[in-house]
């Protein structure tokens, strides 16, 4: 019996079904160690040596299969075909090894692109031995991400309260986010007209054709630059005589695009289906894991992680048979297509995304797959088997026309593409992205009529419209991955995790799905550009990168490049511990100046305070970060919330004295509108036990009176008993935005204006309606069930995704799992609600689920577990040093 290792159970469970009673396969769960989140953990002064750890999950599992290897023959490592699979099989091996259960067994390294029978039998075929340079390329990876994280993470914390932390790659895409944010600040908008007319051929058939050249001098974009100029210029075209000068028609081919890799999957599911980043990975790993497809469960899509963009011959083989089959012999080209990648830094050791059998349309599977799955999968077999079809056949129609008003002359020209085969066309076409034009939406200007040259055209109408230039666009998590690809920045495994990791640490949300950075990301942005130049720097980065490559291909040593790294960046991390902070704040100022001062409308200077007249105003650090203060404090104790949204909002909101609105008749206190660090709010009272109401999105400080301070200030706010239990219903305003509280179950309201409004009918009906759309909910105080995905497979018991007070979360039995930050409550699937729920018992001190909810460890059994595993740890902190034991509190999610 052989031993085979693979990272995913659901993988473990399909391909034990292809290897049969001769193997047994166990999976590791992703990696099964890693460097503890402390200080520490990588040691220079020791050549880079790496203190690896083992959680108590992984413990468990690598028990399991030492265990398993000890009576076996030899052993298979199988996990993922790049960088981080090698690295895990590496782990494994060495585990393996310390554990001494080797013992002379034959240990081979596995690999395959496609979870299917074929694919699989075939590589265990074929073993080889792990590839030493591609877990080096690992090991520096780890260490650089490590080292940049836990040491310069801790220079912002002393600098720059209120920022999480900065990374090696993060830092840099942040960065690119925000220098786009800066050049929408300094674009100044221009006018520009354009001109057109509508023009008749002697048939009577209508067109539209645009001004091009205007008294011999050929106009170019945007050249017309005023009202004035425009006019001139329709009054030429107003009185002109028309005549066709030529019409050219020209073929024109249009070649497919190549099979997709990780950046183009994520920038087509984003362009076309509105997927995240991590969404289009999630759902693209349970196609790569395997589908049950009528009793088999099979892997549909090739390995996902990959810039290869080229197809393996058997399955281009494979397409052209199904495009002959499904589209007919004319969409089939002579010779198969090959592709090369542009990407710098690519490596093509790995195929293009694809189906793994192009027979299997997205018409057979469809029954087989949730909507998520089939519209990512239909995306891939589209773009996969387009990529060896025929080019598309276009004729393009160019005519030019010329316009003569007693002498004064014009040049108009109308092009119109007329497509005379659509050949890729017919499977997949690209959609543009940002405002930028795919190859494939290129000169899409209808079809023009007949049209003879020579001939005389009749006027119908002058179109003259004002344009102004627009800035660019902010980035799309799309368009920022086609960024970082195109500089040679981070790699395909680490992008939807970059992008994580941004929207984790509140350095930029999400407005529309566009990526829009936060003033704590400005801040940490600027800092890093005035104070760590070198290193957020696009070009220093991708240079980083193309040597890590290098140590994959074994040009390079790994630890010279990290050598030469630490050199460099430790002496940077020294020189900042002179740093002052008036230093960081003059840089910070001049680096953000239209965030933190924007102009003023009535162009006075936005860097003297409006209260007294006299201070500067400049940014300030406080415990919770930045915000913008007066030179003069404390005889002015002006203060502005830093908004991320630009200053103007900010500074009118700004209030250095409380307003007085009146005095609330039942406690005989004031009531006063002041502006706190956060923003505006309502005060009722002074001193400690004064309460406080932030004013609601959408309430502006200028509009707030007496009545609106006072509905404010009395929240929550009785609406009547309900008419079943007797029980009081409320609303409010609370973290998630307007609701209504009846015998501890929520439910949301739409606007603001509904919490000081709503009656009793209405609130009884909305409760009503929550709790049906939830299965019914509970009168004990647990919050209702959002959606229920089923019994669980092993245990038995439900698993239902719940709101709670803390945000959304997954039940099972006793065990409570929290949703990661920004995940959709209603598209979580069952696999990502184990692999929580698995996680969280591991944590709570259990190493796994029960079987049942009836059998899962009691609360106090699972505290004491942790408390058990925790004294070692307490001990060792206890003797550390004051310092030491500082840093030690550093946790994971300082790094990147």
């Amino acid at each position: 019996m052989n031993v085979v290792v693979v990272e995913s159970p659901a993988k473990a469970k399909t391909i034990n079904k292809y290897l049969g009673p001769g193997y047994k396969v166990l999976a590791s769960f992703g990696h099964v160690r890693d460097l503890p989140a402390k200080d520490g953990s990588v040691l220079p002064d020791q050549d880079f040596e790496m203190l690896w750890e083992v959680d108590g999950a992984s413990q468990k599992r690598m028990k399991d299969i030492a265990d398993a290897v000890k009576s076996s023959d030899g052993l298979f490592l199988a996990t993922d075909p790049d960088r981080e699979g090698e690295a895990i099989s590496w782990h494994v091996l060495d585990l393996l090894n310390k554990k001494r259960v080797i013992n002379g067994k034959p240990v081979k390294r596995v690999v395959f692109n496609a979870i299917t029978k074929k694919a699989v039998l075939d590589a265990m075929a074929e073993p080889r031995d792990i590839d030493v340079p591609l877990v080096d390329a690992y090991l520096a990876r780890r260490a650089l991400d490590y080292l940049v994280g836990f040491n310069l993470s801790p220079v912002l914390w002393r600098k720059l309260p209120g920022a999480r932390s900065a990374g090696r790659v993060q830092s840099v895409a942040l960065r690119l986010v925000c220098d786009r944010e800066s050049e929408i600040e300094r674009f100044i908008s221009e006018e520009y007209w354009n001109l057109s007319a509508i023009l008749t051929t002697p048939r009577g058939d209508e067109f539209e054709a645009r001004l091009v050249t205007a008294n011999g001098k050929r106009l170019q974009p945007r050249s017309i630059g005023n009202g004035e100029e425009a006019g001139k210029l329709k009054a030429l075209l107003e009185g002109a005589a028309y005549v066709v000068d030529t019409v050219e028609a020209k073929p024109v081919k249009r070649n497919p695009s190549p099979p997709f890799t990780t950046s183009t999957l994520q920038q087509a599911a984003s362009s076309k289906l509105g997927f995240s980043a991590s969404r289009t990975m999630q759902v693209a790993q349970k196609l790569y894991e395997g589908v049950d497809i009528g009793g088999e469960t099979v892997g549909l899509i090739t390995y996902m992680r990959t810039d290869g963009v080229q197809m393996a011959p058997e399955a281009i083989d494979a397409s052209r048979r199904a495009i002959a089959d499904q589209f007919g012999n004319r969409y089939l080209p002579e010779k198969a297509r090959f592709y090369s990648t542009k990407a710098k830094n690519a490596q093509e050791a790995h195929e293009a995304i694809r189906p793994t059998d192009f027979d299997r349309s997205p018409d057979r599977v469809r029954k087989f797959l949730d909507a998520d799955q089939i519209r990512l999968y239909d995306l891939i077999w589209k773009r996969g088997i387009a990529s060896q079809m025929a080019s598309a056949e276009i004729e393009r129609t160019t005519v030019e026309i010329l316009a003569d008003n007693a002498g004064q002359k014009a040049g108009l020209r109308a092009v119109g593409s007329v497509i005379r085969f659509d050949g890729f066309i017919a499977a997949y076409t690209d959609q543009k992205e940002d405002g930028e034009q795919s190859d494939d939406n290129d000169d899409e200007d209808g079809r023009l009529p007949e049209i003879n040259a020579r001939e005389n055209l009749a006027k119908q109408k002058i179109n003259s419209t004002q344009h102004f230039t627009e800035p660019p666009p902010r980035y799309s998590e799309a368009s920022l991955i086609k960024k970082m690809e195109e500089l040679g920045i981070g790699r395909p495994s680490t992008y939807a995790a970059t992008l994580a990791t941004l929207r984790d640490r509140d350095y930029v949300t999400i407005d529309k799905r566009k990526l829009v950075p936060q003033a704590k990301g400005r801040l940490v942005t600027a800092f890093l550009e005035s104070f760590f130049t070198k290193y957020v720097e696009y070009d220093f980065t991708a240079d980083l990168e193309e040597k890590l490559d290098r140590i994959s291909a074994g040009e390079l040593n790994w630890k010279d490049v990290l050598r030469d790294f630490w050199r460099d960046f430790f002496a940077q991390i020294e020189d900042t511990k002179e740093l002052r902070v008036t230093n960081v704040l003059d840089a910070l100022n001049e680096a953000l100046a239209p965030l933190v001062f924007p102009k003023r409308e009535d162009g006075s200077d936005p860097r003297i305070c409006q209260v007294c007249g006299t201070g500067n105003l400049s940014l300030k650090l406080g415990k919770y970060g930045a915000f913008v203060g007066c030179s003069n404090y404390p005889e002015c104790n002006y203060t502005r919330q830093l908004s991320s949204e630009g200053g103007t909002e900010a500074e009118s909101n700004g209030l250095n004295e409380p307003k007085a609105l009146g005095t609330d008749p039942v406690t005989g206190e004031e009531l006063t509108l002041r502006s706190g660090r956060f923003g505006p709010y309502i005060q009722r009272g002074d001193g400690k036990e004064a309460k406080r109401a932030s004013l609601p999105k959408g309430w502006k400080p200028e509009d707030i009176d007496y009545e609106k301070a006072m509905a404010l200030i009395s929240l929550p706010r009785d609406i009547g008993k309900h008419p079943e239990s007797g029980k009081m219903i409320s609303s409010g305003i609370g973290r998630y935005g307007p609701f209504l509280l009846h015998d501890g179950s929520y439910a949301n309201l739409e606007t603001v204006e509904d919490v000081f409004t709503v009656g009793l009918n209405r609130a009884v009906t909305v409760l009503a309606e929550k709790q049906s759309k939830a299965g019914g909910g509970s009168r004990s105080g647990t919050p209702a069930a959002l959606k229920d995905l089923g019994a669980h497979p092993d245990g038995g018991g439900s698993i239902t995704v719940r709101d709670g007070k803390y945000g959304p979360y997954v039940n099972w039995g006793k065990v409570n799992a929290t949703l990661p930050k920004g995940t959709d409550p209603q598209a979580i699937t069952v696999e990502e609600a184990l692999a929580l729920i698995v996680a969280k018992a591991g944590k709570s001190g259990g190493g796994k689920p029960a079987k049942a909810p009836a059998k899962t460890k009691t609360a106090a059994a699972a505290s004491k577990a942790t408390k058990t595993a925790a004294k070692p740890k307490a001990k060792a902190a206890a003797k550390a040093p004051a310092a030491k034991a500082k840093t030690a509190k550093t946790t994971k999610k300082s790094a990147e």
